[in-house]
């Protein structure tokens, strides 16, 4: 799949089409994240494919790869076209939203709809000086030996036993080169390309953060803004139905879930 014969896997569910592409975020792993949201009602019965980018998860680490956000989305749409998915509605996770942003400007036939959970679209300011969750965390390690000799130990104590555990299966070399790519962004950047896309694109987040500032922004460029309640970062871990709900909605299926908890959803004009 890559250029040393390096795979890329994913787990998938057989289903009606069109297919559903899952992505995930920095250091994840699409099943353990995916596994109860695409069970639910409201989002079972399509065919689905539970992506690991190169580098993370259950595919393949080559340590020559450049990891970058270009790189991500070329892998993945040259592993789509193989399999014969086109016109898939993409859902993807912070990192997996902008490497879903980018796939869908540099291959807009694999892509039908974006549902972008969390994302970020813009670079970092700069590279962060304090450790924190997240690409921030790896940033601070200002070069790969140095993450490579210590950093890598020291992150996966920093994160917690939950996000260590699909952390640990990355590549160190992966994470370190695509927490960089994501912190410097790309030229245009995600929420550029984002904004210019012609497809249907949703942006989910979690409602206890407030209300978005750049919400007028979306709208204007056509994006639909989902605030999800009782959820943090994780959203499709913390709140199962909220977020299938969401899902649902923004992928136009013939009806919601019966039942349901409805999202608070912020419609652009």
């Amino acid at each position: 799949m890559f250029t040393d014969g390096s795979r890329l896997r994913w787990v998938e569910v057989p289903g009606i089409s069109p297919a559903r592409v899952y992505l995930h975020g920095l250091g994840a792993s699409s099943a353990p994240y995916y596994a109860e949201a695409i069970a639910h009602p409201a989002l079972a019965g399509h065919r689905s494919l539970l992506v690991d980018l190169l580098g993370f998860g259950i595919s393949d680490r080559p340590v020559d790869a450049s990891y970058s956000l270009d790189m991500h989305a070329d892998v993945l749409a040259r592993a789509l076209g193989l399999i014969g998915v086109h016109q898939a509605d993409v859902v993807a996770h912070s990192l997996g939203g902008a490497v879903a942003t980018i796939l869908a400007t540099r291959h807009p036939e694999l892509v039908r709809r974006l549902v972008l959970i969390d994302a970020p679209l813009d670079p970092a300011p700069g590279l962060p000086t304090v450790k924190r969750p997240g690409s921030s965390g790896i940033g601070v390690y200002r070069t790969e030996e140095e993450f490579l000799d210590h950093g890598w130990d020291e992150t996966l104590k920093f994160v917690g036993p939950h996000w260590a555990a699909t952390m640990r299966q990355a590549g160190p070399q992966a994470l370190y080169r695509t927490a960089m790519s994501l912190l410097r962004g790309t030229a245009p950047t995600v929420r550029q390309h984002l904004e210019a896309l012609p497809h249907p694109r949703t942006v989910l987040y979690p409602a206890a953060d407030g209300p978005r500032p750049d919400s007028d922004r979306l709208a204007a460029a056509g994006v639909t803004v989902v605030a999800v309640p009782d959820c943090g970062h994780n959203i499709m871990l913390d709140n199962v139905d909220g977020f299938a709900t969401a899902v649902r909605a923004a992928l136009h299926d013939s009806a919601d879930s019966v039942g349901a908890v409805r999202p608070d959803a912020r419609q652009p004009a």
